[in-house]
């Protein structure tokens, strides 16, 4: 029996050690996937700079500048875009900066934004509201703020929604406060949202456009948007086809198809690795039974002579590596139930380690337990065909 037991521990730990490793994979997939929620995986990000080419008469480092109007010739003429929010940014041409509230700066970089942005970025909302279709339309001077923004602007515990601070000598209201996703920051914690329409007024930008985001349509190729982007923007300001470097970009889905290629890759290695050691402790549980076979042969020589055929006798050892790998591999999961649920409370929790919910699927679980049951009767087979080779005569006569 303790000898059973000790190779039981074979398949325990080799189940123990699969189980670790697809839980662990899928608790950094998990963590990826909260580490960047709220950042559009088919995003696209696409800026204005100076060329790198002559053409059509016009020199090199040539300054380009967006216009508003882009944004609509690009939605029209591109019908994979989902989302396109035209951007500009205070600052962005060498302006001066003052964000003032009392005797107090805070050095915020401030945004004039359309709401589709938040379908892009998300924010997380600490109090308040995000900037709406009606801030849009009537050109209401609010805004929204950063954490940071609010801690260099305002004490502790103080109320903010509903005050005004000034940007450039521009009073503003606050109508909300948010804190950044713990992802790929973009605009910071300390920055300043305010309607794209009310900028234009307030800093007489006129129709000039900083930059884009741009979401595009489920299952469309990223690259292939962003190609069709650079070309009718190229043709529309005189850019040579060839230059690479007069519209900017940054794609985000590279990103995410870079994290999902290694999560996968990372599952299969250690599927891969776990059914080897599974394997070993199988072949532990096929070594006992042979074992077995050779302490019992005049058990099996009995019953062979008592009219029990090679199937029956080559059953019971089959079931019997079944049973024990199957109890043997349930204690397992069990035990790495347990310490995955331990590894989730320690590190599971935190926004910044991408780490969660480190448990294995029913289908991995489902998958893993079949290919335990089929080897072991694969292995089972080896001491089976040992017994049924045992002869009646012989074995009765074994002391």
């Amino acid at each position: 029996m303790f000898r059973t037991f000790l190779t039981m521990l074979g398949v325990i730990f080799a189940m123990i050690i699969l189980m670790l490793l697809l839980g662990s994979a899928n608790g950094m997939s998990n963590g990826f996937d909260r580490l960047f929620a709220g950042t559009a995986s088919n995003s696209l990000f696409v800026w204005s700079q100076s060329t790198s080419e002559p053409y059509k008469g016009f020199e090199r480092g040539r300054r380009i500048n967006f216009r508003i109007e882009d944004a609509s010739i690009l939605k029209e003429q591109i019908p994979e875009i989902e989302v396109l929010a035209p951007r500009i940014e205070l600052g962005s041409h060498r302006d001066v900066v003052t964000v003032y509230r009392k005797g107090r700066t805070s050095g915020s970089t401030v945004y004039g934004d359309y709401p589709e942005i938040d379908n892009i970025t998300k924010k997380k909302l600490v109090e308040g509201r995000f900037l709406n279709k009606t801030d849009i339309e009537d050109s209401k001077k609010v805004c929204v703020i950063g954490e940071e923004t609010y801690k260099l602007l305002f004490d502790k515990g103080e109320e903010a929604i509903g005050e005004d601070i000034r940007i450039n000598g521009v009073f503003f209201r606050i109508v909300g406060i948010y804190k950044p996703n713990d992802n790929i920051n973009i605009d910071g914690e300390n920055a300043v949202f305010i309607p794209f329409s009310t900028f234009q007024k307030a800093f007489s930008s006129g129709d000039r456009m900083g930059w884009m985001a741009i979401a595009v349509e489920g299952g469309t190729t990223v690259p292939i948007v962003e190609q069709e982007i650079k070309k009718i923007l190229k043709a529309k300001y005189d850019i040579s086809p060839t230059d690479e470097r007069a519209i900017g970009s940054f794609d985000m889905s590279e990103i995410f198809n870079n994290i999902s290629a290694f999560t996968t890759v990372l599952k299969g290695f250690s599927f891969f690795v776990g059914i080897f050691t599974l394997l070993a402790g199988v072949i532990a549980i096929s070594n006992i039974l042979l074992i077995t076979v050779k302490e019992r042969t005049k058990e099996i020589g009995v019953r062979r002579a008592l009219g029990a055929t090679p199937r029956i006798v080559k059953r019971q050892i089959v079931l019997e590596a079944i049973v024990l790998t199957a109890f043997a591999g349930l204690i397992g999961f069990a035990i790495s139930v347990g310490i995955l649920s331990g590894l989730d409370a320690l590190f599971g929790q935190g926004d910044d380690f991408p780490f969660k919910n480190p448990m294995v699927s029913i289908p991995q679980f489902g998958t893993s337990f079949l290919l335990m049951v089929s080897l072991s009767v694969l292995i089972g087979l080896i001491p089976a065909n040992r017994a049924v080779k045992i002869r009646p005569i012989e074995a009765l006569r074994e002391e």
